[in-house]
């Protein structure tokens, strides 16, 4: 082990010091046996941080709502009943109350058989259930008195060490909070249940999300809804520390579309994408790093056709948004309303292109 005497004389001498100079330098556990700290300065900073969480909890509560889905499932020719409890927050839509919630959570139950019971102990059930696999967005709409609506935030301006609170009903605990940061953002790709959602585009975050909390939402310290709580990575089946939820914005385009014509219109671009674009066909293409989606193939009679996209063309941005992978691309296309004319940015053969496009509906 290193004297740490002799490691401080050592460094002294290399930055020039006197040993007149460094007699009068000593470690600062050798100056008091015990730093001092201001100990109520502390406790206030803690005290003005706690002050914010209670805020922020207790104004989004009468927005937060529990579920319970009474569900049937087939086994072994035998047909059991089971309870799936989950959470979700009230949203309006062109002037109806609903609520957003994940679609694992209602998935297979009917309006009949959807209990949500609100911050006062009210029970409703849905007058419609609609969702979309693709993004496990679901909507219900409700109708009661008093209904409180969540205040949206916009999921584009959160960014990594954001603090943020999760509420939701864990093991069927209704309302519980609790506090960490966005631990990532853009997390795709991801397996998650015996359904691929397609659309992925995560936040990942370390406030604890439990079984029950699915569905409800991920607040900023603005008391702003910037995520739908819906899955953890785990071991146990317990929270260790790895969550997922949808951006909000992502969340409301579907729910949106999901309240007007009852399903996800998702636009269609018309290429196959290389997943296999790396390190060794960026360097052939003559770019320092793997960012972007490459063309495989282009679909004939296509957006992407007509725009004379071709094989091996490096996709680096869509409608303003620089494109981080074939997932990322995916995402932006599927979401991007139909019929809306974009600009794409390409690289081809060394060279940077710009054209547009007209996105059509998918076949």
């Amino acid at each position: 082990m290193m004297n740490f005497s002799r490691s401080i004389t050592a460094l002294a001498i290399a930055c020039g010091l006197t040993s007149s100079t460094f007699a009068q330098l000593k470690p600062a556990s050798l100056v008091n046996d015990r730093p001092e700290i201001d100990i109520p300065a502390e406790i206030a900073v803690l005290q003005s941080m706690s002050r914010v969480v209670k805020h922020v909890a207790r104004d989004a509560k009468p927005c937060v709502v529990h579920l319970e889905a009474r569900k049937t499932e087939t086994k072994r020719g035998r047909s059991e009943e089971f309870d799936e409890a989950g959470s979700g927050a009230i949203v309006v839509i062109d002037g109806r109350h609903y609520v957003v919630t994940n679609r694992h959570v209602v998935f297979g139950a009917k309006e009949s058989q959807v209990t949500i019971r609100l911050s006062d102990a009210r029970e409703l059930h849905p007058l419609k259930i609609v969702s979309d696999p693709s993004t496990d967005v679901a909507i219900m709409e409700i109708r009661g008195e008093d209904l409180q609506a969540a205040q949206l935030g916009d999921s584009d301006l959160v960014d990594i060490g954001d603090f943020v609170l999760a509420i939701g009903s864990p093991f069927g605990l209704s309302h519980s909070v609790t506090f960490g940061i966005i631990s990532a953002k853009g997390r795709r790709d991801l397996t998650l249940g015996e359904e691929r959602i397609e659309l992925q585009d995560f936040f990942q975050t370390d406030a604890a999300i439990n079984p029950g909390n699915s569905g409800g939402p991920l607040l900023n310290l603005s008391g702003e809804v910037i995520g739908l709580n819906t899955a953890i990575a785990s071991s146990s089946g317990g929270s260790e520390g790895i969550g997922f939820a949808i951006p909000i914005n992502m969340v409301m385009l579907v729910a949106r579309q999901l309240a007007a014509v009852g399903k996800l219109q998702r636009s269609y671009l018309g290429v196959s994408l290389d997943p296999d674009f790396g390190p060794e066909t960026a360097s052939r293409l003559g770019v320092r790093r793997p960012r972007g989606a490459l063309v495989k193939k282009v679909t004939p009679n296509s957006p992407a056709s007509e725009a004379h996209l071709q094989r091996d063309d490096l996709i680096q941005m869509f409608n303003g948004v620089e494109i981080e992978d074939d997932d990322h691309l995916v995402n932006q296309v599927g979401l991007t309303p139909i019929g809306q004319e974009v600009a794409v940015v390409l690289l081809r053969e060394g060279k940077q292109y710009q054209t547009t496009l007209t996105v059509t509906a998918r076949p």
